[in-house]
């Protein structure tokens, strides 16, 4: 009898990369997030410039013929269930989309993951320069603008009332505004990773959520229109800059290559690469042996 095996040592390559992978991945996330706390922190202690800014970035939309920030925050007034929903989407929505997103790409879809981290990370260096080089009091508290910080009056906000009081968030970054950016990008990731399946068609509806965080960001006056523009020209670019993953291509992380490189490739009665984790089957090909029938054929 003729008995396939694999070298010893083999099957434990695939489940090591796979959690290699996944703290780095960790890490990465983790430290560009850390990073880009900090630096906002940086431009915390500009209040004048801010205030100019604004009173600059107010004058620009009404030359613009914007509509009014007031429009959509009178929509909101006029119930109590109303303002505070929108606030609760503000505060509670925004980076657990965004995480539980990643993390969907991440195991089942994980080019597009790469490609989308990638996207994010450029757009939020881009924003952390803007907020660095051009910080902008929000609408909230710029007096021509005549309008109610929603966050403290109905509840519940990310914000203190004082902004130099807030040690976690700095209140002057309203230009561009990564709430937006970061929806109108989760929209369109989903949209380009199921292209072509079975819920493509109901994929479209994900841009609802940018469009309701548009309409909530500038009702509860902490972005101004010009901040969700700004974002989604920053988002235009890198994805300009950021190849997207080739159509037809086998959705695996491309950093699993050189890990696979160093495995034996499978007989051809050997397991196949699984086509979501890019990590190879630990299920060897069993030693052949004749069926009792043939055995007893043959008199043995």
């Amino acid at each position: 009898m003729t008995a396939h095996t694999t070298p010893a040592g083999a099957p434990a390559a695939g489940p090591r990369a796979a959690r290699r992978r996944l703290i780095r991945e960790l890490l990465l996330v983790a430290g560009f997030f850390t990073v880009y706390k900090a630096g906002r922190l940086l431009s915390t202690d500009r209040t004048g410039e801010a205030f100019r800014n604004a009173d600059w970035i107010w004058d620009a939309e009404r030359a613009l013929r914007l509509p009014g920030e007031g429009a959509v925050q009178r929509l909101l007034l006029h119930g109590d269930a109303l303002v505070t929903t929108a606030n609760t989407y503000y505060a509670a929505v925004h980076f657990p989309a965004t995480a539980l997103f990643l993390i969907w790409l991440y195991v089942r879809r994980p080019a597009h993951y790469l490609w989308t981290r990638r996207v994010l990370a450029v757009l939020t260096a881009a924003a952390l320069v803007l907020h660095l080089a051009y910080p902008l009091a929000p609408p909230r508290m710029l007096p021509a603008a005549r309008l109610i910080d929603t966050g403290q009056v109905y509840g519940p906000t990310v914000y203190r009332a004082a902004p130099d009081a807030d040690t976690l968030a700095n209140q002057f970054a309203a230009m561009p505004s990564l709430h937006f950016g970061w929806a109108l990008m989760l929209a369109i990731g989903v949209i380009a990773a199921t292209r072509g399946g079975k819920r493509s068609r109901w994929s479209l509806l994900w841009l609802l959520h940018p469009l309701v965080t548009l309409l909530v960001i500038v009702g509860t006056a902490n972005h101004y229109w010009l901040d969700a523009i700004v974002a989604a020209v920053l988002l235009g670019i890198a994805l300009l800059l950021v190849p997207r993953p080739r159509a037809g291509a086998p959705d695996t992380d491309p950093a699993d290559t050189g890990a696979a490189a160093g495995v034996d490739a499978p007989t051809a009665a050997g397991p196949a690469a699984d086509a979501d984790t890019g990590t190879r089957d630990a299920v060897h090909a069993l030693p052949y042996r004749e069926s009792a029938a043939e055995t007893v054929g043959a008199g043995k």
